[in-house]
């Protein structure tokens, strides 16, 4: 069968494709991406670009895999280092003392942020947030650990139990003990809450799939002085907000806040083989747990050597372009462009918030930001809202972007925009119905809704 990669699949192929992917993998995803025109087949990938395998149709790529191509789609770099790696290396035996590992962990501590010198190598984010959590509460022997309200973290046991919204827990209750959660940005109830029994205050510093919400310094400097006097772990979750997509190396050098863990993950990879690690201090209690019990986190794809070799090339590739100063232009265009247009929507746009390339526009109402994505999508940029802030748009461009790539796509925004005031001619009445707007703002009814719009639209 012809693959989906290969430009002009003809729409016969197409349908077979959705067909087998849903036969073997999910119906409902199709139905899930479908809601919002995300069904994409990518064909060719090249920097902040993707085609479009039937129609060849070019598309901005404004999610970025919730930056795993912060360096761009198929960066030419990070390839010529995995093709040079194959002549050598396998995935290397997990474990074991390696060339490549020790090169990685020499690079990834010369670039962390303050005195964070030790690597603990994984596979995945939700595989290093294990990995950080069981640290945690092995050095300190305390069970208990803070997260923040609609945070995310991962799938799988501890990251799972520390994501700070009921829609992706409900349905494996009860997870593991110990999990308590406060409000983003409030320091006062962190201050009432913790213990000599907290073992870590776990947090991203932009909350990213909690809708783009930027902590403060001032509240990253109070969780500091918190854990400082209790003893307490502060570990920053900096997958999303790591290698330079905020407009610096790192989010927490925006505050000066050094954690005590630190988590990588997504863009380690350079969008070609996923890699992840926890960075934490050379200290005397988190590096004597670790060494008393240097198996107490094992990951067979961490630490692989393909997967070191590719994560160097992409440390090398930030470092060398300085990515974080791009991000801070470009950024600070796109947010200006953005906040231009938030006020001449301002009856339906919310705010525009954000760091450096990490942005989000939040609508008055939660069905806007799924409609805004059938939106984008038709008019040539693939964009995600929030899953715990569904009003809530994110735009994460690949940080390579340029002035002409952020003007192109906030004139895309701004045809999307216009577009989506044809479908609230209809539904902005039905939303000030209490009932049927309750309704519109449940997901499943507005994919429902969306996927007959688009069957029945002429643009489509």
């Amino acid at each position: 069968m012809q693959s989906a990669g290969t430009q002009n699949l003809s729409r016969k192929k197409e349908k077979e494709i959705f067909h087998l992917f849903g036969k073997h993998i999910s119906k409902g995803q199709i139905r899930y991406l479908s809601g919002g025109h995300l069904d994409i087949l990518e064909g060719e990938r090249n920097g902040i670009r993707f085609r479009e395998s039937r129609s060849g149709r070019t598309y901005i790529d404004g999610f970025s895999s919730a930056g795993c191509f912060n360096v761009g789609r198929r960066n030419p770099q990070v390839i010529e280092a995995l093709e040079n790696a194959l002549d050598d290396y396998d995935m290397g035996t997990y474990g074991m003392l390696s060339a490549p590992k020790i090169e990685l962990a020499k690079k990834i501590v010369s670039i962390a942020p303050g005195d964070l010198n030790r690597v603990l190598l994984c596979g995945t984010g939700a595989d290093a947030i294990e990995g950080a959590l069981k640290l945690a509460k092995g050095a300190t022997g305390r069970n208990e650990i803070f997260s923040m309200i609609k945070a995310y973290h991962g799938h799988s046991g501890m990251s799972l139990s520390a994501n700070g919204k009921d829609y992706y827990k409900e349905l494996f209750q009860p997870l593991m003990p110990g999990f308590r959660f406060a409000p983003f940005g409030d320091l006062n109830a962190i201050q009432q809450m913790v213990s000599e029994h907290t073992a870590a205050i776990i947090l991203e510093p932009i909350q990213g799939e909690g809708g783009i919400h930027v902590a403060t310094d001032e509240y990253l400097k109070g969780l500091r002085e918190v854990c400082d006097r209790y003893g307490i772990m502060l570990i920053f979750d900096e997958i999303q907000t790591g290698f330079g997509r905020t407009g610096k190396l790192w989010a927490s050098e925006h505050s000066g806040i050094v954690p005590d863990i630190m988590v990588i993950a997504k863009s380690f990879g350079g969008g070609l083989y996923p890699n992840a690690a926890v960075l934490y201090r050379d200290s005397r209690v988190l590096t004597g747990f670790v060494d008393q019990n240097p198996e107490f986190h094992s990951s067979l794809g961490g630490g692989s050597d393909l997967g070191c070799i590719v994560s160097s090339s992409v440390i090398d590739y930030i470092v060398d372009h300085k990515i974080w100063e791009n991000v801070e232009r470009m950024g600070a265009r796109f947010q200006e462009g953005l906040r231009h247009l938030g006020n001449e929507n301002s009856d339906i746009i919310w705010e525009v918030r954000g760091r450096g390339m990490m942005v989000g526009v939040e609508y008055k109402h939660e069905f806007m930001g799924i409609l805004m994505a059938e939106c984008l999508a038709t008019h040539g940029m693939f964009a995600a809202y929030s899953g715990n802030a569904p009003q809530v748009m994110r735009f994460q461009l690949p940080t390579a972007a340029n002035e002409k790539d952020i003007d192109e796509a906030l004139e895309i925004i701004r045809k999307a925009i216009k577009f989506m005031r044809l479908y609230l001619l209809l539904l902005s009445p039905l939303s000030t119905i209490p009932f049927i707007r309750e309704k519109l703002n449940k997901g499943d009814i507005l994919i429902t809704v969306n996927v007959w719009l688009r069957k029945l639209a002429f643009w489509n």
